[in-house]
């Protein structure tokens, strides 16, 4: 009997380690909102990113025109390859405010010239304190923000082209 129960700890961290792993494996959702959807943009204003480039504020998120701002970052991969979608998108009068995190001006500027520019501004947020008040964790993170400022939509991830109907679809709804 006393052997039997040397046995005892091991089945019960088993145990334990075969629900931590089922609920790792299968969340209950797989997806992480901002709180800040629904609620007004973070009051800010930042300095252009790079030479020649419009910083952008807050203000400039309530002039009345949805718009989507993107949350990216020259060193980012990700970024590199919404880049197209995001030129398509400005292609069709989407306009496209874009918020540079953690980023140099010379790097960003490398960016832009590879990858095009869909952006009207570009906020240089050096210590993401206006990545953190959207809500943003990491880049690329895309917000629709309807035209009094208000966050309506969050995305996760770069923009592929399947999701461009969805987006388009949020920021009519923003109107």
């Amino acid at each position: 009997m006393r052997r039997l129960w040397i046995w005892v700890p091991l089945a019960l961290f088993l145990g334990f380690f075969a629900v931590v792993a089922q609920s790792l494996m299968h969340p209950a959702t797989s997806t992480i909102t901002s709180k800040m959807v629904g609620k007004p943009a973070p009051q800010f204003s930042l300095p252009g990113a790079a030479d020649g480039i419009l910083g952008l504020g807050s203000a400039n998120l309530a002039d009345g025109k949805p718009k989507l701002v993107n949350i990216f970052a020259s060193w980012c991969v990700p970024c590199a390859a919404e880049a197209p979608v995001l030129d398509m998108i400005a292609k069709q009068g989407i306009d496209i405010e874009g918020i540079a995190i953690r980023d140099r001006p010379r790097d960003l500027a490398r960016f832009l010239q590879r990858n095009g520019n869909p952006y009207k501004r570009i906020g240089a947020d050096v210590d993401s304190k206006v990545q953190i008040g959207f809500g943003s964790s990491g880049v690329p993170e895309t917000f629709v923000v309807d035209g009094r400022g208000i966050i309506r939509h969050q995305h996760i991830g770069d923009i592929r082209a399947e999701d461009v109907p969805e987006i388009l679809a949020a920021l009519r709804a923003a109107r």
